[in-house]
């Protein structure tokens, strides 16, 4: 990541992705990892914000459409339980175990999210894709066992 570092400091546009559907690779994990690696290259956590944000619509030539929340964007947010800047894992959907006062805690994860206006709570999406797959699984299961 040394060569990223040199390119920011160059006056290069640096944006975060990820490449989520290739194996062992999941959608919405694979992002947050990638902001990790940002912050491990040596970026600041708002440097890292700023690459998957502002720093994306540039790349993509939108950058007074998207990429800010500010009157007249379109923005969809994520409302997280704890600071990204001080740990970017509460962007897990899942959460993160973390140590205070010498206890373990659970904190983080994504509350709500906010989609064309319409905003969901995370803790109830989570329930229903377990619910889901739950089903799914019978059913296929149900389909497998033969019949006697």
């Amino acid at each position: 990541m040394n060569a990223v570092r040199e390119f920011a400091r160059k006056g290069g546009v640096v944006g975060a992705g990820d490449d989520a559907g290739f194996i062992y690779e999941l959608y919405g994990f694979a992002l947050i990892r990638e902001l990790e690696l940002h912050e491990e290259a040596g970026f600041s956590p708002i440097k890292v914000i700023q690459h998957a944000t502002f720093n994306n619509a540039r790349i993509l030539g939108k950058e007074t459409e998207i990429g800010r929340v500010r009157v007249g964007f379109k923005a969809d947010l994520a409302v997280v339980n704890g600071n990204p800047l001080e740990n970017l894992k509460v962007f897990y959907p899942t959460g993160v175990d973390d140590i205070r006062d010498g206890k373990p805690v659970h904190t983080g994860g994504v509350e709500w999210t906010i989609k064309d206006g319409i905003p969901y709570n995370g803790p109830q999406l989570m329930r229903e894709v377990k619910e889901m797959v739950a089903k799914a699984r019978a059913e296929r299961k149900a389909k497998a066992a033969p019949i006697s």
